[in-house]
């Protein structure tokens, strides 16, 4: 298969390096100073561009139907936008907040304990997620997938970064040296507490899983999650 990367930081890297071991091609590079081969010419596109340049750059690859993968946060005031334009050009995008495996099975996992937490009234959640200083946007795009898992599954109503609330989940952020990314949802009570974790020790998990993503939406046309792709 022949993919384009929107976007060629570290992540970009971490996906070219994958995707060559799995036997494709990397046709177009497309980030700041960079502009190399034709979009156009692309199976697929995987977009880990910066958020500014997000919604240009996805814009760009579904405009002349080339189907997207999207892991980059922080430009979902938009997503509505996005997703008529994959309609409409009769082409597929996947948006993801994490592509690691790992992580949407806890997706999975953190939603059936919202389900069983919801009965047992004195427990009371939270969250805290730590990644690299580097990451741009706060909270994080996987702490708020797992948000909406425990607020759809309870009654909480929304969730607010570093402040409590009645009806509220508070996530507190971290950013910290070089962290790949580390979620956990907490369980309080006055006799104990309830923690699960995800903890990603490196990239290459991220980097696989929009891979694996990139393989198995060329043909398809829709908007796709990464359920879908592993059956979840």
């Amino acid at each position: 298969m022949k993919f384009a990367l929107l976007g060629y930081g570290r992540m970009g890297k971490a996906i070219e390096e994958i995707a060559l071991e799995r036997g494709h091609e990397i046709i177009c590079k497309i980030d700041k100073n960079l502009n190399e081969g034709n979009l156009y010419q692309a199976d697929v596109a995987i977009n880990f561009s910066i958020p500014d340049a997000a919604v240009d750059n996805i814009s760009r690859a579904l405009n002349k139907s080339v189907p997207v993968i999207c892991g980059t946060t922080g430009w979902l005031d938009a997503y509505q936008q996005v997703t008529q334009i994959a309609i409409k050009k009769n082409t597929a995008f996947l948006y993801a907040s994490n592509f690691s495996v790992g992580v949407n099975l806890f997706f999975k996992l953190n939603k059936v304990l919202a389900q069983i937490m919801e009965s047992h009234k004195e427990y009371s959640a939270s969250m805290e997620e730590t990644h690299h200083i580097h990451k741009l946007d706060a909270p994080s795009g996987t702490a708020i997938t797992l948000a909406e898992g425990i607020i759809e599954n309870s009654n909480l109503i929304d969730w607010k970064l570093g402040e409590d609330g009645k009806d509220s989940l508070r996530i507190q952020s971290y950013r910290e040296g070089e962290i790949p990314g580390t979620h956990s949802v907490k369980y309080k009570s006055p006799i104990d507490n309830i923690t699960i974790e995800h903890k990603a020790h490196n990239r290459k998990g991220f980097a696989f899983g929009s891979v694996i993503a990139a393989e198995w939406i060329v043909g398809k046309k829709g908007i796709f999650k990464m359920d879908d792709v592993l059956n979840l």
